[in-house]
């Protein structure tokens, strides 16, 4: 059986954080661990992602290339990676020759069976820059929930996608200019060519978490939209087709087909430039891909789909681990307000294995984690020092005090066999653990293994025994180091290098496959030594101090009015607050900042000036609902008589209008 082993691309546009490293390349890497102690035949494969609007969007920024950017931060990822002890057999990236090309035969051999077409479509197009502008080249206030800053084609704040086009108060991210909406082509997948064929492969999948399985399929019984796969960019994979300059593949179509050409490249750099198909174009390969959460239909139905329409007869995924999202300090990690942990700089002042250690047994593999420096402190030292350490520094010391730090087997009492039957036990459940993706239960499997140690040590108590009693004693040591033997094995795919040191103490060689003791081993302990140390409280709160002071540099100071004088009660139950729907909407001639609105409050309809021309679109506001007071006396502005005025938020140089969260009767009054 052969396992091709993915994790997905991180994107080369920034350095790499504990978040990543939880979802989807720790595990990954235990995996591929923990098959190779079993012998099995596999490769890990991964690189850079490296196409893509937020990558020029950084160097039109910095003006340097987007090669520079690629290179800046592949090589800060992989340093990342390296320093983790996370091991790859390839790790490539997407700028590169041969993925262009393989990419270009994954679009001709979809285009060419009809499963690709070109559709006119409306776009943004910015007049100072002179260019079509991507969805991640725009930013405004989500159509949806109407939070600022949202993205050209998701909104962070609710999570929504929604077509570009309708971003509300929509801004260049080049220039900061507004842009204007112009018709241009652009290549579309056909996804649902592939439905029922989709649909029989998913069908398939019993082994799948049940829950994502049944949204897939639910999904495809629905009908599958069209996907874009073109962008007007300068920077990625040219579309091969003629009279297309100035289009490249979008970077979700050519991104997951750099699994395909890294191996490719692995293949080349052994020697053995053919290998690749081995796992590729063999049916029966096991591809496993490890993702995070939002990346399961992606994962789960295009990239299968494209998969289908070449000709070469690729390998589907066999199984698809996405894990949740992890926080830090209970909030969502935010790279753009440095609420992050970079795992560069936690390296160099933590062992890479603590961190290893931590993400293991706080892995968000059934919902969202939280990374807590506390915990993590908790978890080093009441675990891995207090109780793993300990085991193997008690028996390490006591052995080379009274035995010369030999540990002769013995013939074992019912106790003795007892105890190793309940290890073996535990032993054999972190077998079927690992299998099975289950990193959080095999890293307290293993500790619960260590714990069994400590506990035949307390019991048996040996300081005691010692002088009357040897033989008990011996048999005390051989099924503690017997015991740790097993660690050595069972945690080596969490922290490798910490348990190869404890093997080598034991006198054995470096793990090398899911082993049997032999009970009938002689331990000779070299050159022992503790095997962790305690992480001390000012460390720490030196981390959490240096966490909330970059979140601090990473916010712009904001400024607040001053609150108003108190007015009383009954001032303010005169106002009379109203839900208003708003039917039409225009601009006041020769002003820059009014629109002339008829809104419908129920009772009758109005008319009223409201200054927000330069946040609203008159179009985009025509059937809002929004909170408005209806008893303010009349006005006249610019000729037109204002009865009422609307609300709206002022928010970091911004301006929202206040939007039931649920559609309401028109009329409906605000308590």
């Amino acid at each position: 059986m052969k396992y091709l082993v993915t994790s997905a691309l991180p994107y080369a546009n920034g350095k790499l954080h504990v978040g990543h490293v939880a979802g989807a390349y720790l595990p990954a890497d235990i995996f591929v661990r923990w098959l190779r102690l079993h012998q099995q035949d596999v490769i890990y494969i991964c690189g850079t992602d490296e196409h893509g609007t937020p990558i020029s969007i950084s160097a039109d920024k910095e003006g340097v290339s987007p090669a520079e950017i690629v290179k800046r931060y592949h090589d800060s990822i992989k340093g990342a990676f390296d320093a983790l002890g996370i091991e790859f057999d390839n790790f490539s990236g997407t700028a590169r020759e041969k993925h262009h090309k393989l990419s270009q035969q994954f679009f001709s051999a979809l285009y060419g069976k009809g499963h690709i077409k070109p559709r006119v479509t409306r776009q943004f197009y910015c007049e100072h820059d002179r260019r079509f502008l991507p969805d991640r080249y725009v930013e405004g206030s989500c159509p949806r929930c109407q939070a600022p800053g949202a993205r050209g084609d998701q909104c962070d704040a609710c999570g929504q996608i929604y077509e570009t086009t309708t971003l509300v108060n929509p801004i260049c991210k080049i220039c900061g200019n507004t842009p204007i909406i112009r018709e241009t082509t652009h290549w579309y997948l056909q996804l649902d060519d592939f439905r029922q064929q989709l649909t029989g492969w998913i069908a398939g999948k019993g082994y799948w978490k049940e829950n994502v399985r049944n949204f897939m399929l639910n999904l495809l019984e629905q009908g599958l939209v069209e996907r874009p796969i073109t962008r007007d960019l300068s920077w990625g994979v040219p579309v091969p087709l003629p009279e297309t300059e100035g289009k490249v593949l979008y970077v979700w179509f050519d991104a997951p087909i750099g699994y395909i050409s890294s191996t490719v490249e692995w293949a080349e750099r052994i020697g053995q430039p053919e290998r690749w198909k081995d796992y590729w174009l063999d049916p029966e390969t096991k591809l496993v891909h490890f993702i995070g959460k939002d990346n399961i239909i992606f994962h789960a139905l295009i990239w299968p789909a494209m998969l289908m329409g070449q000709e070469q007869g690729y390998c589907l995924p066999h199984d698809i681990p996405a894990n949740e999202f992890m926080n830090l300090e209970g909030q969502k990690i935010s790279t753009s307000h440095n609420w992050a942990i970079w795992v560069d700089e936690f390296t160099e002042r933590f062992p890479a294995e603590y961190l290893r250690y931590y993400l293991a047994c706080n892995a968000p593999e059934r919902g969202d984690s939280d990374f807590s420096f506390k915990d993590f402190q908790q978890k080093i030292n009441g675990e891995l020092n207090n109780v793993l350490g300990n085991l193997a520094n008690r028996v390490f010391a006591f052995a080379e005090k009274n035995f010369a730090g030999k540990i002769e087997p013995v013939a074992l009492s019912g106790q003795g066999k007892e105890e190793l039957a309940e290890a073996n036990e535990l032993y054999r459940q972190m077998d079927d653990g690992y299998r099975d993706y289950q990193v959080k239960k095999n890293s307290k499997l293993g500790m619960d293994l260590a714990r069994l140690g400590n506990r035949w040590f307390d019991d048996r108590k040996p300081w005691a025994r010692i002088k009357t009693d040897r033989a008990h004693v011996q048999e005390t040591l051989y099924v503690c180091a017997t015991l740790l033997r097993l660690v050595s094995v069972a945690l080596y795919p969490i922290i490798p290098k910490s348990m190869n040191r404890l093997r080598a103490m034991l006198g054995l060689e470096a793990a090398s496959a899911w082993e049997e003791p032999d009970l009938g081993h002689a331990y000779a302990l070299n050159e022992t030594q503790p095997l962790f140390a305690k992480i001390e409280d000012a460390a720490v709160e030196a981390e959490l101090e240096a966490l909330r002071n970059s979140s601090r540099q990473g916010k712009e100071e904001i400024s607040y009015e001053q609150i108003k004088e108190q007015v009383s009660y009954d001032d303010f139950a005169r106002l009379d607050l109203r839900v208003a729907t708003i039917l039409q909407a225009e601009r006041v001639p020769k002003t820059d900042k009014l629109l002339h609105l008829k809104v419908d409050i129920g009772s009758e309809q109005r008319e009223l000036v409201a200054g927000i021309a330069e946040y609203y679109q008159p179009e985009e506001v025509v059937g809002k609902q929004v909170l408005m007071l209806v008893n303010l006396e009349p006005r006249k502005i610019r000729g037109i008589e204002s009865r009422g005025m609307i609300l709206a938020v002022h928010s970091e140089g911004k301006l929202h209008l206040v939007i039931p969260q649920n559609p309401c009767s028109p009329g409906s009054t605000a308590k």
